[in-house]
């Protein structure tokens, strides 16, 4: 099936109170998400994930939890947050995992090569 978008879901709140308390959580050792891991270092997003989006052959947004609409909600219940899911033909479908982002360890690189590749084969997760 043609993936005409990607949608990355943050395991956090969007918003000020939001990121505090991913942040608050995060030193703490409480909150993890691979997909932040991925897209922002220590304080903003990273240089090198915005080059690799403007590369990918789909548009890539980037939504937190309480940005979903509620479609995007329903399919994000089922999956588990952070992940990445792909529009095929009006429907969502899970692209990358929880486990296999935390997997990729923050590279910008890994997460290229492993969505380059479903959308090569045309599957997903």
């Amino acid at each position: 099936m043609t993936v005409s978008e990607l949608v990355g879901v943050y395991d956090a709140d969007g918003g000020l109170l939001g990121e505090a308390a991913y942040v608050w959580g995060k030193v703490r050792g409480t909150r993890h998400c691979g997909l932040c891991d991925i897209t922002h270092s220590t304080v903003r997003r990273k240089g090198e994930w915005d080059r690799m989006v403007a590369r990918l052959p789909v548009p890539v947004r980037l939504l937190h939890l309480n940005e979903l609409d509620d479609d995007l909600r329903a399919v994000v219940a089922a999956t588990r947050a952070p992940v990445v899911l792909a529009r095929e033909v009006g429907a969502w479908r899970e692209l990358i995992g929880v486990a296999e982002l935390d997997e990729m360890a923050g590279s910008v690189d890994a997460f290229e090569a492993a969505v380059r590749r479903r959308l090569d084969e045309g599957t997903t997760a």
